[in-house]
């Protein structure tokens, strides 16, 4: 059975740093992606960063770029996402998300707040 479990969100100030981990059962860290997707009040869900295991490479969207590193410990079954100078924009419930090429599984997610 997958499980997903996110931690380390909270409340930080404009221009302060988290890192998120996400503990991973039932998986390998070696097919597929693995990575982190937000959704603040009122909007869709999006994707924020992940590491697709075909390329080993980091995929990042464009608002996070420069401030926000995905990372894997494989030997821990964890992915972690480091976050710098955060924004309000930043604000909002974070994901844990496992796609195996058929199925996604989701963590029950990790609030980030980031007061101005």
């Amino acid at each position: 059975e997958v499980q997903l479990v996110e931690s380390g969100g909270g409340l930080v100030q404009a221009g302060g740093s988290l890192t998120l981990s996400c503990a991973a059962t039932g998986i390998t860290f070696d097919d597929y992606a693995i990575g982190w997707f937000r959704q603040a009040p009122g909007k869709e869900r999006e994707g924020v960063s992940c590491i697709n295991y075909d390329t080993r490479s980091p995929a990042y969207a464009d608002s996070v770029k420069g401030r926000f590193t995905i990372s894997s410990d494989d030997a821990k079954n964890t992915i972690y996402l480091q976050m710098n100078s955060l924004k309000s924009e930043d604000t909002a419930v974070y994901y844990c998300r496992y796609y195996n090429g058929r199925t996604s599984y989701w963590g029950q997610g990790t609030q980030v707040t980031v007061s101005s």
